[in-house]
């Protein structure tokens, strides 16, 4: 017997059927296995067939879109999208909730608002000179200069400007409360349905709903962020700002308020945009 060591016996090499399957590759050609393949002929009768497809498609839309521009107009649009407006009107109005508070931002985040729209404030205007006149139903009730909508408790709010364009930016504002305002005048702004504001040119003009004017974070505006006086183009020496709405509503250089009943006129609802606009 002998005392030498047993040589090792040598590993079998794996043949190529015997080697670990990746368990990805084996999905993917089972899938691949699995998948139906396309003869010349039929890939081109399905090619033709979504070309027919697509081409109903934009004619029906190309039609449809002239069908609706030969619509009667209501109020300067053709009359479906103007439906479509008031629908878009009724629905906000059920959701509205007096309690519901637009999100608000740190000032840290505010930055100066850009400038977009000079309509009402394209001509310089003495502001010493500047009064607003608010009016009611039977005529005049007030004209007051900036001090008295001054005399009003100051309120501050970082909030969300958003315009139509798409585009928003967080801002800064500082102001009299719309609600405060009004109630200023007891019984003779009670019972309204509607504000409408003009600019002192009456170039620009909105209308708006009660609802919305007396929100606690509707404001007439006087100083930008955080009590720098408000400048010519931002819409010295009196704006509105709301976060309940576009920033078409949000009008410049307000020179007459007045409360009504009936649903007021305003400047890009008579251009096609909706009357309400509200976010």
């Amino acid at each position: 017997m002998s005392d030498a060591e047993p040589t090792p016996t040598a590993e079998p090499i794996p043949t190529a059927s015997e080697k670990p399957i990746d368990p990805r590759q084996a999905r993917y050609e089972a899938e691949l296995a699995a998948s139906k393949s396309l003869s010349v002929d039929e890939f081109r009768r399905l090619s033709r067939r979504s070309v027919l497809f697509g081409g109903v498609a934009v004619a029906a839309g190309f039609f449809g879109f002239r069908g609706i521009q030969k619509q009667e107009e209501a109020d300067n649009i053709p009359r479906l999208l103007r439906a479509t407006h008031e629908f878009n009107e009724d629905l906000w109005r059920r959701l509205y909730r007096e309690d519901h508070l637009a999100k608000t931002f740190p000032p840290s985040e505010a930055s100066v608002l850009r400038v977009k729209g000079r309509h009402g404030i394209r001509e310089d205007i003495d502001l010493d000179a500047w009064r607003l006149n608010v009016d009611g139903v039977g005529g005049r009730i007030a004209t007051l200069d900036l001090d008295a909508v001054k005399a009003l408790p100051r309120h501050e709010m970082t909030i969300e400007h958003k315009c139509v364009e798409g585009w928003s930016q967080v801002t800064t504002w500082g102001g009299a409360r719309f609600s405060d305002f009004a109630e200023s005048f007891g019984s003779a702004v009670e019972g309204f349905d509607f504000v409408s504001m003009n600019t002192p040119d009456r170039e620009y003009y909105v209308g708006l709903d009660i609802e919305t004017m007396m929100h606690p974070q509707t404001l007439l505006v006087y100083d930008m962020m955080g009590g720098d006086p408000l400048d010519s183009e931002h819409g010295a020496p009196l704006r509105l700002a709301t976060p309940l709405k576009y920033g078409i509503k949000q009008i410049k250089r307000i020179g007459t308020i007045s409360f009504t009943n009936t649903q007021p006129a305003d400047f890009w609802a008579e251009r096609g945009y909706d009357w309400y606009s509200h976010l």
